[in-house]
């Protein structure tokens, strides 16, 4: 195995069926209190590292798609683990899910977004900033 930090950063689903491999560095990571997100994890947040448009590749199976609410998300066909998120309104970037990248303690959030739909029994209170729907979409790469 690689060591944590190198390129290409990988990840893939509970099962294994489906890999991915990512040939940049992330541009951040963001928490998301959205309703569509906690649907589509079943968890109260969703930790979502962002990278450049065309850094991502699969290397093993292919996710199914899902498009909801004009954006696309991507889920293994046979577990159900959700790895992907892309808005057209922001062609640049995409999404991954942290916890499906291989070494995701790497990649810590640096806020919260979608506070307005946040849980009133999930409190943050970890002094990241808070938006109350998305958070200013990220520019530069972190290495």
């Amino acid at each position: 195995m690689k060591p944590p930090g190198s390129l290409p950063h990988t990840g893939g689903c509970l099962c294994g069926s489906v890999r991915y491999e990512i040939d940049e560095h992330p541009l951040g990571t963001s928490y998301c209190h959205c309703e569509d997100c906690r649907r589509a994890s079943g968890a109260p947040a969703t930790a979502w590292t962002f990278f450049r448009s065309g850094s991502l590749r699969f290397v093993a199976s292919l996710p199914k798609t899902l498009q909801w609410a004009g954006r696309e998300r991507t889920f293994c066909p046979n577990c159900g683990t959700p790895l992907t998120f892309l808005d057209p309104a922001l062609p640049h970037i995409f999404e991954v899910t942290t916890g499906s990248l291989d070494h995701p303690g790497q990649f810590p959030p640096g806020d919260h977004n979608w506070i307005n739909d946040r849980l009133a029994w999930f409190p943050t209170g970890d002094g990241l900033p808070e938006f109350p729907e998305n958070s200013p979409p990220p520019q530069t790469p972190v290495e």
